[in-house]
């Protein structure tokens, strides 16, 4: 049976028009996409939403700032630090949650981390596709995505930019926003780590290693389990074993 899904939009930092998908009815769960993605591709496409939904969750998915169907502004004050936390404490103030579970995969996840430092409180966690590199050594891979929108159309087969490049025009990413957005993002210091003490899974992919060790984010965390699933850093949101295990977490016995 085909699950509806509803779109509607609600304002995040400075009034921005962001878009939020709605699937299933039940246990409220936010799911935020990846770099250069949108919620259609990282969790409806390929059946994650579906899973979550007939498991008896709400599935609720933004396209975050300069994504998807969401606002991509060119105003630098539409950029402060942190500013897709800022988003995501606004979907929860629209939303009016207080009691949900979080996810996120690659930025998502990285977005997630940084909200529960900033005081968001999740019964639970999920860190997917994300390394301890990728929140205490963003700097490398903010210079690798600024490397793609710098020689965008030039990189050629064989070059490790390839991939991103060719999503990016898939996509149809706005180069300027994005490189705006890449910029208010920062490392997080090793103590803060500290901060996110719900149990939370660290989820990746066997062959994902872009954001660094998955093995050594979990045992940084006070309460994190590491699992993994079939693919590398793209492949593994497309595969049902994401699905699976994010159930299998969330309806875990605490």
């Amino acid at each position: 049976m085909t699950v509806e899904i509803c779109t509607e939009t609600f304002f995040g930092f400075g009034g921005a028009d962001l878009a939020l998908h709605r699937m299933g009815a039940g246990r409220p769960v936010v799911l935020l996409h990846g770099l250069f993605s949108s919620a259609a591709i990282n969790w409806i496409k390929f059946g994650t939403a579906a899973q979550l939904a007939a498991a008896g969750f709400e599935a609720l998915m933004p396209d975050l700032r300069a994504h998807g169907h969401s606002a991509a502004p060119h105003d630098a004050a539409a950029y402060p630090p942190d500013v897709l936390v800022r988003d995501a404490e606004a979907l929860i103030a629209h939303l009016g949650l207080e009691d949900f579970d979080l996810v996120g995969f690659s930025l998502g996840a990285r977005t997630a981390a940084r909200s529960v430092i900033a005081g968001m409180r999740p019964r639970r966690l999920v860190l997917a596709g994300m390394g301890l590199e990728g929140l205490a050594g963003w700097a490398r891979r903010q210079a690798f995505f600024l490397d793609v929108i710098d020689r965008f159309g030039t990189i050629r087969p064989g070059d490790p930019a390839y991939l991103s490049q060719q999503f990016m025009k898939t996509m149809k990413v706005d180069r300027d926003a994005a490189r705006q957005l890449l910029g208010t993002m920062e490392d997080t210091a090793s103590g803060d780590l500290a901060r996110i003490d719900m149990p939370t899974m660290v989820l990746c992919g066997a062959q994902d290693e872009d954001n660094g060790s998955a093995d050594w984010l979990a045992a940084a965390l006070p309460d994190a389990i590491r699992v993994t699933i079939p693919g590398t850093h793209m492949s593994s949101v497309t595969v049902p074993e994401m699905g699976r295990e994010l159930v299998a977490f969330l309806t875990a016995s605490a």
